[in-house]
């Protein structure tokens, strides 16, 4: 396994992230534990989640289930750099109410020391900012973030879907109250979207965040998805076909797929491996629902691209070049 820094602190994280949001709603808690203890025994030590996952009733059944897993013991919760999320409403009996979500002082005072006790561990590594919040100023965050930090029930915060002005006001502040601020930054980021290479990725390198790309295949569609549903191993629904409706985007994916077949690559190792070249990505979250997806996300960290390549995918999935030129002269 390889490991690398996040962002600009001495935290060593793997180059591969285990999101753990199937963990109860699509993969059972034996299953789970399995998986987890996979990663581990591969070296992936760096483990998301959210306080939200295992969504409608189960909200927190995630969190839970990497709770009873470290509850097993040897070493695992030691060896395991954890990060979760605070920001969707974890209102009592799933009810919506008011200052159960978001992120104001009291939400993260209620919502940090709700997954502790369901992570069953006494802190959080990376506490992340699971969205934009609006209505609440940055020196309200970032106080309540610096009690957290004297308690020791944080060490880091980061950001999740967070556009680059908001990356640059998080830090800004911080840096005015004499704090760290982000280390981190979770975005929409894979070889189809790329928008955050405008404006995301540029904040994020220049304020020392690490960039750890979410739905690296997007929605599967980056895994081969086109074969898959010809061989009927795979029935596309959801975001997913409403993408392949539009003909010149399917015919973007058929491209991706009759390349990689051409040099008998796996498409989704591929989609992987692409990401780790990309300046300032520490890792991107891979999401297993089972251990044998697990085997398959690993074997991209083996994968070689080569320069031809890497411009023959640029040719079919063009990103939108650096900012201000992507839109401006």
């Amino acid at each position: 396994m390889e490991y690398t820094q996040l962002g600009r602190t001495g935290l060593k994280v793997s180059r591969l992230v285990l999101g753990t949001m199937n963990f109860g709603p699509q993969t059972d808690e034996a299953t789970s534990h399995t998986i987890m203890d996979s990663a581990l025994d591969a070296g992936l030590n760096f483990f998301d989640t959210a306080n939200v996952y295992g969504w409608g009733a189960e909200k927190g059944r995630t969190e839970e289930i990497i709770g009873s897993w470290f509850a097993k013991g040897d070493g695992r919760r030691d060896r395991t750099v954890l990060a979760t999320k605070v920001y969707g409403n974890m209102g009592p009996d799933g009810e919506a109410w008011p200052n159960h979500d978001k992120i104001s002082a009291l939400n993260i005072r209620r919502a940090v020391d709700a997954s502790l006790k369901r992570l069953g561990t006494d802190h959080i590594d990376v506490y992340q900012f699971h969205h934009v919040d609006r209505a609440t100023p940055f020196d309200e965050v970032w106080q309540a973030i610096d009690v957290l930090i004297g308690q020791g029930k944080i060490l880091y915060a980061g950001s999740s879907n967070f556009p680059g002005y908001k990356i640059a006001q998080a830090n800004e502040t911080a840096a005015r109250r004499g704090m760290v601020g982000l280390v981190s930054e979770q975005c929409l980021y894979n070889l189809f979207e790329r928008r955050a290479e405008m404006e995301v990725i540029p904040a994020a390198r220049e304020y020392g965040l690490g960039v750890i790309p979410w739905s690296p295949l997007h929605g599967g569609l980056l895994g081969g998805v086109l074969k898959k549903e010809a061989e009927g191993r795979r029935r596309t629904e959801g975001r997913a076909a409403q993408t392949l409706a539009d003909p010149a985007k399917r015919e973007q994916f058929q491209a991706y797929e009759d390349l990689l077949d051409k040099h008998g690559l796996a498409p989704g190792e591929v989609g992987l491996a692409w990401l780790l070249t990309r300046p300032g990505v520490t890792g991107p979250i891979v999401g297993p629902r089972t251990p044998e997806q697990l085997a398959g996300a690993l074997r991209a960290l083996e994968l070689e691209l080569s320069e031809e390549l890497l411009a023959e995918l640029d040719a079919i999935f063009p990103g939108p070049g650096p900012s201000p030129e992507a839109f401006a002269w």
